[in-house]
């Protein structure tokens, strides 16, 4: 898959999605699957071999990958997902699915190769994933145990997966801090203070608090 990718590049840093054709890869198609970035760290099933059907038991396409780990891993695959995008790099995953009854234990390989789309952003991989040993009941789903990027030309930097989303810290909620204006408040003025619910209002009090309402 990796030879076939680098095939693909032309001179070319990344290649197309538009280049990749099935009988490129026929002897990888049952293993082999095209993901889309959807949001920052990521990605969801456009094309997916048998093999990757056989593990879920159902129909992938259209599923995030994510899908395939446990959740206590899909944290980690999120930034190495993104960092195959925003580099863009290589990446080789490491997994190992646990055995349970009707389940054996089950190591598999994930390999994640950068592709460009039809407006030339890296938004695309082209993937391959490879489990060793009987696959037992489906679902089956994966811890990742170790992850390796590299570089897409020989030689080059590498970026460090990190913890993808929003950087920006969300703001702060004020709104029990500083009490609204009421209406009839003059614009700018100082708010009235609310009265104090523990408190007795006096006859003056109550008497300002009163409205005329006429017809």
């Amino acid at each position: 898959m990796r030879d076939y990718w680098h095939g693909l590049r032309r001179g070319r840093a990344i290649p197309a999605r538009s280049d990749v054709e099935p009988r490129g890869i026929s002897r990888a198609l049952d293993y082999a699957f095209i993901l889309e970035r959807i949001a920052p760290g990521a990605a969801r099933m456009r094309l997916a071999g048998r093999h990757l059907i056989d593990l879920m038991g159902m129909e992938v396409r259209g599923m995030p990958i994510c899908a395939f780990l446990q959740s206590s891993s899909r944290g980690r695959l999120s930034d190495v997902l993104e960092s195959v995008f925003k580099a863009p790099q290589i990446a080789e995953l490491t997994l190992h699915s646990r055995g349970e009854y009707a389940r054996p234990e089950l190591n598999a390989r994930m390999l994640l190769l950068p592709l460009r789309s039809d407006l030339g952003d890296v938004t695309r991989a082209l993937g391959c994933l490879i489990s060793d040993g009987e696959t037992g009941v489906a679902p089956r789903r994966f811890d990742l145990v170790a992850d390796r990027v590299l570089p897409i030309i020989e030689g080059g930097t590498t970026v460090a997966p990190s913890p993808s989303g929003f950087s920006e810290p969300p703001s702060r909620f004020d709104g029990m801090d500083t009490p609204k204006r009421r209406r009839g408040d003059a614009k700018g003025a100082p708010a009235a203070p609310l009265p104090d619910p523990g408190r007795t209002a006096t006859p003056e009090e109550r008497r300002a608090g009163f409205r005329v309402v006429t017809d």
